[in-house]
């Protein structure tokens, strides 16, 4: 028997995340995925009258050909896909796969490459700018052995976070997002941390389930040039197939002019990309209620309730802040009691303590307020 909730899923990301309308084209990008989510999605988009546009690869094909690639041969591709892409009005990147490290050997120089090339022209300045798209992991044991849970157990978990309330959620988040919009200065404290930037005049968005599945943040940009201090983040991340722990920055005018953690060489490669590679291009609150410890996957980990993540690299259009860079790497600190706790203030008041959040307008946003 089909699993029901492989169908509420794809209701949920057609009708809901993108809102296909009739006539619309919708890339479906299945990478290492149950083929039943993509017959459900099909069904769905034909469901709504659009047309369906479904691509399959195999993680380990992808592997092979990106250490091959040459920079014509992404150009060209690039330049293929990018045409497919334009005529899209809705994408949905649906990303599977046994073994999470599978691009752990792939050559830094070769990563840069495909970001700066085909990842630009196709995703960077089409897909993200101008089409309704939501991106999110399937489950499959390799992640349950993450999350460190039974396989059976990580589905119910994994449905319980993708098919919650986004609709209660995002109705809680217009508190913050009229907070952050007001404030100008942040200060956040934990263990290793004193962070102090500005968000004046930045926008606020509010994620809940219309990009990311799960969801449940809501982000802004600090102002490029304001960023002082020192930040230590508490959880791991895995970042182009390589796992990097105990990762710290100290800022100087908004630049990362000190990095370590478990590979320095490698972690200041990564920010070495380019110029706007050691700026912040993102500040995000964690808010899903359902998600309270990581599992190395960012879809997940950067929506953990009483986290925040602080993401060296690219800012988003909806929340300029005119830093570009190839890299958009979300890095998490979790300040739960569990994880060392700590505060964040804005304009000098205490809005958020060892992760909840203490003010009357913001505690709606609490997880025991946010479960149905």
């Amino acid at each position: 028997m089909r699993d029901p909730r492989i169908w509420k899923l794809a209701g949920t990301l057609v009708h809901y995340s993108c809102a296909v309308k009739p006539g619309e084209k919708v890339w479906i990008d299945l990478i290492d995925a149950d083929s039943a989510l993509g017959e459900a999605l099909a069904q769905e988009v034909f469901k709504a009258g659009g047309h369906p546009i479904i691509r399959l690869t195999d993680n380990r094909i992808q592997r092979q050909l990106m250490m091959g690639y040459t920079e014509d041969q992404l150009n060209f591709l690039g330049e293929t896909d990018a045409a497919l892409m334009r005529q899209c009005a809705c994408y949905i990147g649906v990303r599977g796969g046994h073994n999470a490290f599978e691009t752990a050997d792939v050559p830094e120089a070769q990563k840069r490459l495909h970001n700066r090339t085909y990842g630009r022209m196709v995703h960077s300045e089409i897909r993200v700018p101008r089409t309704r798209w939501v991106v999110l992991r399937y489950p499959n044991p390799a992640m349950a052995q993450l999350a460190r849970m039974s396989t059976a157990a990580f589905e119910d978990y994994y449905f319980d976070v993708c098919t919650m309330d986004y609709g209660r959620m995002g109705q809680a988040m217009d508190a913050l997002v009229k907070r952050m919009e007001a404030t100008d200065r942040v200060r956040i404290t934990g263990p290793g941390t004193d962070l102090r930037f500005s968000i004046k005049g930045q926008t606020a968005i509010k994620c809940a389930g219309a990009v990311n599945i799960p969801d449940g943040e809501v982000f802004t940009a600090p102002i490029r040039d304001s960023v002082e201090g020192s930040i230590a983040f508490n959880t791991p991340s895995l970042y182009q197939g390589v796992t990097h722990e105990g990762i710290r920055f100290a800022f100087e005018k908004g630049k990362i002019i000190q990095a370590t953690g478990s590979d320095p060489e490698l972690i200041n490669q990564i920010l070495d990309s380019d110029e706007g590679a050691r700026y912040i291009g993102e500040f995000a609150i964690g808010l899903n209620p359902y998600i309270t410890s990581p599992m190395l996957d960012t879809l997940f980990d950067e929506k953990i309730a009483g986290s925040f993540h602080f993401t060296p690299g690219r800012c988003y259009d909806e929340a300029p802040n005119g830093n570009d860079s190839v890299i958009h790497w979300d890095l998490v600190m979790i300040q739960t009691p569990e994880y060392g706790g700590g505060e964040m203030y804005f304009d000098e008041v205490l809005i958020r303590k060892d992760g909840r959040f203490v003010t009357e307008d913001l505690k709606p946003l609490n997880p025991e307020n946010l479960k149905g």
